[in-house]
């Protein structure tokens, strides 16, 4: 078959999401590591939280860390690990990278802990899930995204399904 001769398929199906989970990640203080030549450092504990549903319901650990780099004054990326222990007792591995960007006053207030609006704030991740356990691997055979919001003691994310 020639080039001339091939159907396209054109255009395909866009994708859909479909919301897996709803978080709340308990977090502590900021361990401000300071300015290197890439940018400002810091890390963050994460000390406990909760995953509701609808597909996913498991408690967070405690022992991840956010480690963020803030690269400019309206930016920061962010690079979040930590596990999962499922409602049926099975452990699963979160790698949640992403993006934080807002006007630099708004930046300020969070970096002081000082409530903001999650609306004047772009803050989106790409959550990578992994586990040993079969009933779960199906969040290994999927990418997924995710939008969250940053408050003084806690992050709240919701991850969905790229279908």
């Amino acid at each position: 078959m020639g080039p001339a001769e091939v159907t396209a398929a054109l255009p395909l199906q866009e994708p859909r999401l479909e919301r897996v989970a709803d978080c709340i990640i308990e977090v502590g203080r900021p361990i401000d590591i300071g300015l290197t030549p890439v940018g400002r450092r810091r890390l963050i504990p994460i000390t406990a939280g909760r995953v509701n549903g609808p597909q996913l319901f498991a408690k967070v650990l405690p022992g991840g860390a956010d480690f963020q780099l803030i690269t400019t004054p309206t930016q920061a990326f962010i690079e979040a690990r930590y596990i999962l222990e499922t409602d049926d007792g099975e452990q699963i591995y979160l790698e949640n990278r992403g993006m934080r960007v807002a006007p630099a006053e708004i930046v300020e207030k969070i970096n002081r802990g000082i409530p903001v609006d999650p609306d004047l704030v772009y803050f989106r991740t790409t959550p990578r899930f992994e586990t040993a356990a079969p009933r779960w691997t199906w969040l290994m055979e999927s990418l997924f995204v995710g939008t969250g919001a940053r408050f003084p003691d806690r992050v709240e994310l919701s991850f969905f399904r790229v279908r």
